[in-house]
């Protein structure tokens, strides 16, 4: 892992992928029990929706 993990992790051609997956509108928040659950499925969703709840914790309050 490099020091620039973040900017890695997020290409911007993947820029809305994790809300068309769980059926969530673009311009809503996907809600926490949806993401919770969606972290528990295996392969390609299930890493989007650890690494969303990751970042979740990074947000300045």
């Amino acid at each position: 892992m490099g020091k620039k993990w973040i900017q890695e992790a997020l290409v911007p051609s993947s820029k809305g992928k994790l809300h068309n997956k769980l059926g969530v509108p673009e311009g809503e928040k996907i809600p926490a029990k949806k993401l919770e659950k969606a972290s528990h499925a295996k392969g390609k969703l299930g890493k989007e929706a650890r690494l969303a709840e990751t970042l979740k914790g990074f947000r300045k309050k």
